[in-house]
């Protein structure tokens, strides 16, 4: 798991050399972009799998394929071979994530499952504190091709240990596969996602490319939903829908996950043009959030005893509010104490929830749906933070080009005749990436080839658009996060039992359905 959760992380801090060696500086993108659609869209498929021919044989699979993928990555000979291959790596990751998760739910009991995934969650959370400085360390002393190479090691080991240890699952009577529902929810996920990340930065929203995604993604879904409904083993039962439970606490991290992916994005933004971190220690901002959030994950399976579930995720959803509400008050004199300070609340209130949405599934349903339900949980929370980012994402940039054109094209359109190319560069910029705009401004080295007196004028309008557009994102964050924090208060009372998952036979769907 912390290899796969790496790979999500470690591979940015490679990107410039890996385009040095390349080219195709316009598909670096792809990079990311390919392992996020498959690892995405593949969670809901594995997790009904696992339900269906057993956990051995899926989690196997999906190693095999992250391993196998590992390797041609790190033996690409071109950019499109590349995203080829990190693709078909994120399908692999995005096979074993859930599992872990799902197997932990099989292995120990509702209390013993709380302390677990607190761990696990933590280790996820390690992989983002360490995943920049490890790809750092790989590249300058290897190679940037042993950032893939280094999956291979481990993978065979856990292969090894997982076909010998892992109890086997056999299943019963013919395994029927809902290949229609698998299909249609690939392309409409896949349709969502793509509009998503390229609406607003590489195509207009209203472009026929993004609008005709849009489109494709609202037919398939549609007809998931039909299908799903009269299959037979479906994918993601729409039955689960009408269980309070299922619903609230997918919504919940829905929500949270919108708030939390879209606002952290922008933190070394602002640490690095506001409080004056240099872009080589911006790999390390995030460190004071995710070291409160692993110790929080660790301990909160503690506290669930003492307080129960829903207290404890509307206490953690509270103090994640508190910390998007620190992160709005921040200012051009806010110093990188203050801002971190800011960041442990964050993190605290993170580190609170994010174990125990799983759990609570976990607690509800009974162990021929587990897989289904576990998967769903993190299905449903990437599908949130890739919505986060591009919401506040256009939020941040509306308010940053309304600023810009206000007060910074005046300023620009004062440069003398021989900065004319400098000029219309800025003044595309701030139409259509002014965050492009301030991590090229904001940097000490760009700014130390131009003129002084330009500097002097520019540099105040340019942190005062910054602070208040992220002002903008952390509140429109800190919204979410209290919706989240209400939809917790319609939870059922939902208690950690001292027994194992609750067996296949078992019919019921939750304690406290609608």
């Amino acid at each position: 798991m912390l290899f796969g959760a790496l790979d999500g992380t470690i591979v940015g801090t490679a990107m410039p050399r890996i385009v040095g060696e390349f080219g195709g500086l316009g598909l670096m993108a792809w990079l990311t972009t390919a392992y996020m659609l498959t690892s995405t869209v593949v969670v809901p498929i594995a997790g009904k799998l696992a339900d269906l021919i057993g956990r051995r044989v899926i989690y196997v699979t999906g190693l095999v394929i992250f391993i196998g993928a590992s390797a041609l990555c790190g033996m690409s000979q071109n950019m499109t071979e590349l995203i080829l291959f990190r693709g078909l790596q994120g399908l692999g990751g995005g096979i074993m994530m859930p599992m872990a998760m799902i197997i932990i739910g099989d292995l120990f009991t509702g209390k013993q499952r709380a302390k677990w995934q607190g761990v696990f969650g933590a280790i996820f959370g390690l992989s983002s504190v360490i995943g920049p400085q490890v790809g750092g360390w790989i590249v300058d002393a290897w190679n940037w091709r042993w950032v893939f190479y280094i999956n291979l090691p481990v993978g065979i080991l856990a292969v090894i240990l997982i076909a010998f240890a892992l109890p086997k699952h056999k299943a019963t009577g013919k395994v029927k596969f809902d290949i229609p529902g698998i299909v249609t929810m690939i392309v409409g996920v896949v349709s969502l996602l793509l509009a998503l990340t390229f609406g607003g930065k590489d195509f207009a929203w209203s472009s026929w490319q993004i609008i005709g995604m849009i489109a494709l993604a609202v037919v398939s879904l549609v007809s998931f939903v039909i299908i799903e409904s009269k299959a037979q083993e479906p994918i993601l039962p729409v039955r689960l829908f009408k269980n309070r439970t299922f619903s609230t606490i997918n919504g919940i991290g829905f929500l949270m996950s919108v708030g939390m992916f879209g606002a952290i994005m922008f933190v070394p933004l602002f640490m690095q043009g506001i409080v004056g971190i240099s872009a080589s220690a911006s790999g390390t901002v995030m460190t004071p959030l995710m070291l409160t959030m692993i110790a929080a994950s660790v301990v909160s399976g503690q506290f669930i005893h003492k307080i129960g579930i829903k207290r404890q995720m509307l206490v953690g959803m509270i103090i994640m509010a508190a910390g998007f509400y620190l992160l709005s008050t921040m200012g051009i004199d806010t110093t990188k104490l203050i801002a971190s300070s800011y960041m442990l609340v964050l993190g605290l209130g993170m580190g609170l929830v994010m174990p125990i949405l799983t759990l609570a599934l976990q607690e509800s349903f009974p162990k021929s749906e587990l897989g289904v339900v576990t998967s769903s949980s993190q299905f449903f929370r990437q599908i949130g933070g890739t919505f986060g980012m591009t919401i506040l994402g256009a939020i941040m940039n509306h308010k940053s080009t309304v600023l810009l054109e206000q007060n910074l094209l005046p300023v620009v359109k004062q440069l003398p005749a021989e900065a004319s190319e400098l000029a219309n560069q800025m003044t595309g910029m701030v139409h259509t990436n002014p965050q492009s705009l301030y991590s090229s401004l904001l940097s000490p080295e760009a700014l130390a080839k131009m003129p002084k007196e330009f500097v002097e004028h520019m540099l105040p309008i340019l942190k005062n658009a910054l602070v208040t557009s992220l002002h903008q994102v952390f509140i429109v964050g800190l919204v979410f996060v209290l919706l989240g924090a209400v939809l917790t208060l319609f939870v059922g009372n939902i208690k950690v039992s001292d027994r194992k998952s609750k067996p296949k036979d078992e019919k019921e769907l939750s304690p406290n359905p609608a």
